[in-house]
């Protein structure tokens, strides 16, 4: 139950600091890039509040997930649901295709993976 309170907690602040980056943040770098590897980030936490254990490949499945979602960009899912006027359904499914999302969601996944590993690593020391 620690765990996913833990979860639950990381999930409110990262997402807070998503939506504070998307509203007030308007740079090349933090905007673009980190905002991208956090919210690979975000949607972990988010699961692991639902699953606390027992997904070690969870990082891949968001890295995969985070594909589908930009590759459904590339087809202008947003134009095709009829969506481009809700400004809040736009952002959230993103609008425009770019192959440095899906790297800056490689490297949020990849930081993820070390996590994990060393959260498993952990365990087996104690």
């Amino acid at each position: 139950m620690k765990r996913r309170i833990n979860y639950a907690i990381a999930f409110v602040v990262l997402l807070v600091i998503e939506v504070l980056i998307a509203l007030f943040v308007h740079d090349t770098f933090i905007r673009p890039y980190i905002g991208d590897v956090l919210v690979v980030v975000v949607l972990y936490v988010a699961v692991r509040v639902i699953i606390p254990d027992r997904c070690r490949l969870l990082p891949l499945y968001i890295f995969l997930f985070a594909v589908l979602v930009e590759g459904l960009q590339y087809f202008h899912l947003v134009q095709l649901l009829g969506l481009e006027n809700n400004t809040f359904l736009r952002v959230l499914i993103g609008s425009v295709f770019d192959v440095k999302d899906i790297l800056c969601y490689a490297a949020g996944c990849i930081l993820l993976g070390i996590y994990e590993w060393k959260i498993k690593a952990d365990k087996k020391e104690i």
